[in-house]
């Protein structure tokens, strides 16, 4: 995932970040035929936060009413459900940054997009060093919360660029302030930005 490339969409009124795990249940057959062409070619898909509204489709020179910075995601898990649809289990890969939106006969979304490698699990470890101690004690904290340990997330508490996602995923703040963090791409400044969170809670 480098340079650019052209890519599915799927907007969602959720942020995903790099390794973070998230469960869809796909009945529009624009998906179904896309999550198909993502096992086939084990190939993923962009998430992207809808910006306001509902998911909005482009007409001539209008872009779509999604945020600019998405997650690649690819399909980790799936299953035919009860009610007989879809059930797929998705793993951010990746950041990007959108460039181009357009929509297909079918209605589905696709847009040219950077990848960002710099913010992406094929990116090198950072060093957790002292000065970062205690987002590692806050993330041990969260990840005891019952509903965390459902998730069975796989934490790294030695690579700050992960520190920074699970973190950014976990603290109970809205999609807006997460897509605020997804648009950052040093994790320090993620971890910067989630003390003012924090602190912002505790006022």
């Amino acid at each position: 995932m480098q340079g650019t490339g052209t890519i599915a969409l799927f907007p969602l009124n959720a942020v995903i970040f790099p390794r973070g795990r998230i469960s869809l249940q796909i009945f529009e057959s624009r998906y179904v035929d896309l999550i198909r062409e993502c096992l086939r070619n084990d190939s993923g898909f962009g998430i992207v936060l809808i910006e306001s509204g509902s998911e909005v489709a482009a007409r001539g020179d209008e872009k779509l009413d999604v945020h600019r910075t998405g997650t690649y995601c690819k399909v980790v898990d799936w299953n035919q459900l009860p009610s007989g649809l879809l059930g797929i289990t998705v793993e951010g890969q990746g950041t990007f940054r959108v460039l181009q939106t357009w929509r297909e006969a079918n209605q589905l979304c696709r847009a040219v997009v950077s990848f960002r490698p710099q913010d992406s699990v094929a990116a090198d470890a950072m060093e957790v060093g002292e000065a970062f101690a205690e987002y590692v004690e806050l993330l041990r904290g969260l990840a005891q919360h019952p509903a965390v340990e459902e998730l069975r997330l796989h934490l790294n508490f030695d690579n700050l660029r992960e520190i920074a996602w699970r973190l950014s995923e976990l603290l109970p703040i809205g999609n807006r302030e997460k897509q605020l963090l997804l648009d950052l791409v040093d994790p320090i400044a993620r971890l910067e930005q989630i003390e003012l969170f924090v602190s912002a809670m505790h006022k």
